[in-house]
Formats: C-alpha cells, structure tokens, sequence
C-alpha cells in the first residue's frame, strides 16, 4: 500500500507539472515563467521620471551607472505592444543590414591616414544605436542616452535644432552652459570623424567650426556641431568631452536625448576617458520585465560587480581596417549539453554589439542549432515564422516550459551562458507565439553579430588595454 501510494503520488506531481508545461530535464534545461512579462507602467510621465536615473554613484574608484531598457522608459507611447515587438524586428534586421554594409565598405576600401565609474543601464534603441540608456549630465544638464558599442561619436539633441525628433527632456542648451565651445574645423578631433563616423567633418562659416553628420541604415541621422563640455558620468567629471551638438535630428531614437558612442576610435567615450578609466568598461543589461535595471560600469575594479562565479576570457580579434569594432572568434555551440558539430567553427569571427537584438549566425551553424533545438524542445505547438525568426511556437496554453541551455563558446575557453530570458522572443505578449531568439545570415561570408538579447543578465567585460572580453552571469539589479 505505501508503494501504491507512492507511485500515485509521483503520477499526481507529474501530471500536475505536464498541465502547467513542465518539463523536467535537469541542468541542461533552465526554467522560464510566461507570466507577467510585459506589464509595464504606460504612465509617459512617470516612465520620464523613472527613466531619469539619480542612483549613478563612485565606488571603489568606479562610475557606476543605472542602465535599463529603453521599451520600458519610452515605450509607453505604443498602445498595441504586440506591434512594437514586430516593429523591433525589422529596425533589427535593417541595423544589421546597416552593419554588414559599413562591414564590407571598410574591408574593401584603402588605407587611409588618419580610475572607474559605475552608471545605471537601461534599453535604448535599435537602429544603429543601442537598446539600453543612462543618464549622464553634460554643460550641468541631466539626459538620457543610448548606449551603443557600435557607434563612436556621442551627440544630443540641442537649441536652437532647425529639425529635431520628439524627446523626452528638454533640449540640451549650448548658451546655457558656461563650459561649452565649438570644436574649429582644423583641429584633430575634427579630422578623426571620417574613420569613427564614415564621414568627414566640414567646416561651417562664421565662425569656421567643425560640422559632422552620422547616418544610420534606416535613413536615421544626426547632423551639426562638434563641440567639448564638461561630461559628468556619475560623480566623475571629464572636461571637454567631444561631442556632436545635434541641429538636424531624424530616425528611431526613442524619447533619448541622443547617443553614447562605446566604440574604439579616438573620439570615442572609451578613448576620450582613457586616462580615467584605462580603457576598461563593463555592463549587465537588464531583461525587459517592469522594474528592471542593469549598470554600465566604467574601470575596472571588479569588486563592485555583483557577481559569484570567476570570468572567463577570450582576445578581441584585430582588424585594422575595421578597428573600431569588438570581433571575437566562434569555437563552439552547445544545445541543452550537445556541442554542434560544424567546420566553420574556430574562423567564424563575430561581432559583439550591443545595439544590435537578435544573434546572426552563418547559415550552416544556424541550421545545426536549429535542428538540436526543436529536438529537445518537443510537445509543444509550432507556430508560423516571423520576420527573421523561423523556429516559432505556441505556449498561450503554458505558464512555465523548460527551456533548453544556449552556450557560446569562444576562443581561449571562454563561455557566455545565454540566461533563459535571452533564448525566446515573444512576438505576441500573451505567449501565443514566442521564437527562438537567433537567426541566420543570409551568407556564409557575411560577419556573425552577437546581440544584446543573448547577453541579458551576464556582466560583459571590455578591457581595450589588453585586448580581451570576459563574460560572466550575473542577476542585473542596480542597488
């Protein structure tokens, strides 16, 4: 009787776990809850409010800045969110577009001559920028801007601006702040804005001042003066940080206040703290889910993290013609434990970019993931694919699934485990269709991008000095 009892009871909890989608799978598969993911505040008031960050702090010798996603600050506006989570997709495929064009312009063209701080995180945008935001103070006025390690040149939107986007803030006011001055047409700084942006700097009239436009892939731009002001990231002060002061403004900025450049040319934040932060910064982006926040955290003293577990690291791959850019090298991918087998591993070089969503992988390593992802994530109704995602499934009738493990290797035995909120992109917030976060190139010679969906809830390492990028889990939250 006990052993009936037992065995009846075992039938109960399985059966009580198969209704709720459960699958028990061990280490090799991670828990995800379907509920309450998009239950965000559309209060646009309260989203400006909450958005504009005061926790940036000094620890340790770091600048510790809050970071958090830009959908949750500015996507308040969008009342049917089942569109705007389509309408991700396709500003990520044409960032993408955008990327694998600048990509391949560079490659082919000629050579041409040319401390810490902690700071909190949130989502930016998709398009040539970043999806995640933070505050930062510049001429004594506080705005929010995207983070983006794919662009160099930092700029804001300012006054008098002859075509400005709708933000959030006021406009920063170059008259208004007593350190601000125009960067003159003949000078340095203006001369490295055809290497960081693809466009060379043009000298304006009376005075003769450093003008500069950046284009991104969907038309966005940002076009106007180059200029110095006192930057406050947190509680650490860079005097006469370049930047680009926006007259002409178009494209999918959100309701930011412009662009925070994490790239590697000289114009860049990273290089134009060098001296500060010794060319070293670390992020933990945020999920999407209401309240969540991460930190951008500038130097490198690795106490302030909050992390359990030791890094692993891997060399940023150099090129170059392509310099500005942070490439690694692809050796490997494991599905719920199952490493992939594919040739291409080991010379896949990949770009890690944080403004790009969804990871492309060549067509071959894709196909492979694919197949040992549907595989393992059995029983379950498919549904139709969607834009850059085919691998689709139907889980309105789910509250939670076992998902299996996603894990990037690199050179150098380093791994970057994919946290469970980075492996399924909900195209419909009741769960009606989610699908596997990763898509496949459409070439097997274009270069893979490694995207910020993949990264959520991990602290990514870039320390430029030496070359290398370190990854390790970590659960974001900025206390």
């Amino acid at each position: 009787m006990a052993l009936l009892s037992s065995m009846l009871s075992l039938i109960a909890f399985l059966l009580l776990h198969l209704h709720n989608g459960v699958h028990c799978y061990g280490h090799s598969h991670h828990l995800l809850n379907l509920q309450h993911r998009f239950q965000w505040n559309h209060n646009s008031d309260t989203l400006a409010s909450t958005c504009l960050s005061h926790k940036s702090r000094k620890e340790k010798g770091a600048t510790i800045l809050e970071m958090k996603h830009r959908d949750y600050c500015y996507g308040g506006r969008d009342k049917d969110w089942n569109k705007l989570l389509q309408r991700r997709l396709i500003l990520d495929e044409l960032r993408v577009q955008s990327l694998q064009a600048r990509i391949k312009n560079k490659a082919s063209a000629k050579p041409q001559d040319v401390s810490h701080a902690r700071i909190p995180l949130t989502s930016g945008v998709e398009l040539g920028i970043l999806n995640y935001i933070v505050t930062v103070e510049m001429g004594g006025r506080k705005m929010t801007v995207i983070v983006d390690t794919g662009s160099d040149l930092t700029w804001v939107q300012c006054q008098p601006c002859k075509s400005c986007y709708d933000q959030k803030e006021p406009l920063f006011n170059p008259s208004a702040s007593t350190s601000y001055q125009t960067v003159s047409c003949n000078s340095s700084e203006c001369q490295s804005l055809e290497f960081a942006t693809g466009n060379t700097g043009v000298c304006g009239e009376n005075p003769p001042t450093c003008n500069y436009v950046v284009s991104y892939g969907d038309g966005s731009y940002t076009s106007g003066d180059l200029a110095n002001d006192h930057l406050n990231l947190g509680k650490t002060t860079v005097d006469k940080f370049v930047f680009g002061c926006g007259r002409y403004n178009k494209g999918l900025f959100g309701g930011a206040s412009g662009l925070l450049g994490l790239g590697r040319s000289s114009i860049s934040l990273v290089s134009q703290t060098y001296s500060i932060f010794d060319g070293f910064f670390s992020y933990c982006l945020p999920s999407t889910e209401s309240g969540a926040s991460g930190s951008l955290v500038l130097g490198g003293n690795s106490s302030v993290y909050n992390t359990s577990s030791p890094f692993s690291y891997t060399r940023m791959i150099p090129n170059p013609k392509l310099s500005t850019f942070y490439f690694l090298n692809l050796t490997g991918v494991s599905v719920g434990g199952v490493t992939l087998q594919d040739s291409s591993f080991g010379k896949t070089t990949m770009l890690i970019d944080s403004g790009t969503v969804i990871t492309r992988l060549p067509p071959t390593i894709y196909k492979a993931l694919k197949a040992e992802f549907q595989k393992q994530f059995t029983g379950f109704p498919t549904a139709p694919a969607f834009s850059i995602l085919d691998t689709c499934f139907n889980l309105s009738a789910y509250q939670e699934v076992d998902v299996p493990t996603l894990k990037l290797q690199f050179e150098g035995n380093a791994e970057m485990d994919v946290d469970v909120t980075g492996v399924f992109y909900f195209v419909k917030t009741d769960a009606s269709q989610v699908c596997l976060a990763l898509a496949s190139l459409s070439f097997e010679d274009e270069t893979g991008i490694i995207g910020n969906y993949q990264q959520r809830n991990q602290r990514v390492i870039y320390d430029t000095k030496e070359s290398k990028l370190g990854f390790t889990q970590e659960s974001c939250s900025f206390t």
